[in-house]
């Protein structure tokens, strides 16, 4: 488990989606080739290495597919409850790592309306048609 993607970020694999965050943005601190005190080459390579780890550990899919091929279990980990005092105000605002998590926005509640009023619209013009011509509305 030297070489694991767990071992690159320096977590264990049972670390929370928010915990994987976090090492990564301090480790892609440390080791962006333009700000590092490291021999390009080396730099980039690390910092390559440390961008494919967090690509397959932040998504959900990926990371289950991964926890198999290295044999890890997620289902004999107890983890300890999170304490909601512990919140990072930096965090909190931007933890959403799934597009599929997270509240919608208000533009989307506002497309969806539009769009809920259009079906009804269309729904009162096609019985309004029915109705001008003589047919049944409901048969």
């Amino acid at each position: 488990m030297l070489n694991s993607h767990y071992a690159i970020l320096g977590l264990h694999p049972s670390a929370s989606p928010l915990e994987i965050r976090r090492a990564y943005r301090d480790l892609s601190k440390r080791f962006h080739p333009d700000t590092t005190q490291l021999a390009p080459d080396l730099a980039t390579a690390k910092f390559q290495r440390l961008n494919e780890a967090y690509g397959i550990l932040s998504h959900p899919e990926k990371r289950a597919l991964y926890d198999l091929k290295i044999g890890y279990s997620r289902y004999n980990v107890i983890q300890a409850p999170v304490d909601p005092r512990q919140t990072d105000a930096q965090d909190s605002k931007s933890a959403y790592l799934d597009a599929t998590d997270r509240p919608l926005s208000a533009g989307e509640i506002f497309a969806l309306a539009l769009l809920s009023l259009t079906l009804l619209g269309c729904l009162g013009l096609a019985f309004l048609m029915a109705w001008l011509r003589g047919e049944p509305l409901l048969s």
